[in-house]
């Protein structure tokens, strides 16, 4: 009868599985410099829209090709504020600089890489992530239904919350991909449901593969 009251938490391993169904499942049938700045307006919108941006958090957010050209780039609040609304870090940006590069290293999501590494108790010096790459969640790769090979761009937003953060990113960009549904029809199917299973609590084999020289 005390289930109600303590409901468990997602395993680390729960959460990157998740991370991964959730690339696998968002993918545009284009990306256009016009998609970036919608989508970085929209996760601007609904930042401000938080009792975090209210109780005083600030966001920054980055939207990227693949090969580094700013798409889209906005600060959500000031350091030097006179009341305090905003608290963006002068190291903000390196930060979010640093989880875009674990995206463009990995091709997976900042979050599925954190959680994946604790899933399987490493830190991040073991699996070879150092110098100027960061392992934070809020960094999410933009993949195309007709190109497998890499993602085309990156959507990144840094507030200090790992989950928060993604789940912003991620909850932007379905909403983002629902609303172009809606005008041009659903897409076809863009995996196998095999690779999109979201019923498995483990961490992918991928997580392995990536990191797999410097286990």
């Amino acid at each position: 009868m005390f289930s109600g009251f303590h409901s468990m938490a997602p395993s680390d391993a729960e959460l990157a599985t998740h991370a991964l169904s959730e690339e696998g499942s968002f993918r545009f049938p284009s990306f256009s410099a016009s998609d970036a700045v919608t989508l970085g307006l929209s996760l601007r919108k609904r930042f401000r829209g938080t009792s975090r941006y209210v109780k005083g958090k600030g966001l920054v957010i980055s939207i990227q090709t693949i090969a580094g050209h700013t798409l889209f780039a906005c600060t959500v609040g000031d350091l030097g504020h006179t009341n305090g609304i905003g608290d963006v870090s002068l190291d903000s940006w390196s930060c979010i600089e640093g989880m875009v590069s674990v995206v463009r290293r990995t091709g997976h999501s900042s979050f599925y890489v954190e959680k994946g590494m604790s899933a399987m108790g490493k830190t991040p010096k073991q699996m070879g992530i150092q110098g100027e790459l960061c392992v934070n969640g809020g960094a999410f790769p933009i993949w195309l239904e007709n190109a497998l090979c890499c993602p085309i761009a990156v959507v990144a937003c840094y507030s200090g919350s790992s989950q928060d953060d993604h789940n912003l990113v991620v909850s932007t960009i379905r909403d983002y991909l629902n609303k172009l549904a809606r005008e041009n029809g659903p897409p076809p199917p863009t995996m196998p449901a095999s690779m999109t299973t979201q019923h498995e609590s483990k961490v992918s084999p991928l997580m392995y593969l990536i990191f797999r020289h410097h286990s």
